[in-house]
């Protein structure tokens, strides 16, 4: 079954963009995304994207929509990856790269560097603390590049790299949400 979710903000604002019923997939909901990018208005300009567990490509959409210079999408699941593309060309989104690869898998490779980094993985399978320290050891964030974190509600964030400073913390439903940036 497919569903469909709203660009909130941007050149794309009001486009509609379609996503597939798929286990642990949940897009992150309108009201949290208008926080975010609120959050985030003088950071995406220009900036350099990665969408890891990329799901419905809500977070990486709204960035390209706003301005983000390149978006590179990861995930794994093909069902979710055929209307990623769908919707890359939909949108004519030639900022937008899709890796069809597991997160953990594609973080091994020689890293590339980004300036703004979305984790949100599927819930209860403990994926945070390994991908925030494969993205700090891999030598894939910019100086000062933020991190935005989505988990299940009360979830302890343990293990995070040292350097990364929290910036802002909200929950909405079922959901935690975290911003956090690299201080290098």
């Amino acid at each position: 079954m497919s569903n469909k979710l709203r660009i909130i903000g941007g050149e794309w604002r009001s486009r509609h963009i379609v996503f597939d019923d798929v286990p642990g997939l949940r897009p992150t909901p309108d009201r949290v995304r208008e926080t975010l990018f609120n959050w985030l208005q003088t950071d995406v300009v220009n900036s350099r994207c990665l969408d890891l567990f990329a799901g419905s490509g809500a977070l990486s959409f709204e960035a390209a929509s706003r301005g983000a210079k390149s978006v590179v999408q990861v995930e794994s699941n093909h069902s979710a990856c055929q209307k990623l593309r769908q919707n890359t060309e939909l949108l004519a989104a030639k900022q937008v790269q899709l890796i069809v690869s597991d997160a953990l898998r594609f973080l091994q490779q020689t890293p590339q560097c980004f300036d703004l980094v979305f984790i949100d993985p599927p819930f209860r399978q403990n994926l945070i603390p390994v991908t925030c320290q494969q993205l700090e050891q891999g030598g894939w964030l910019a100086n000062y590049a933020k991190i935005y974190i989505e988990a299940e509600r009360n979830v302890e964030l343990s293990d995070l790299p040292a350097n990364w400073d929290l910036l802002k913390k909200k929950s909405a439903g079922q959901v935690d949400f975290y911003l956090f940036q690299v201080i290098k």
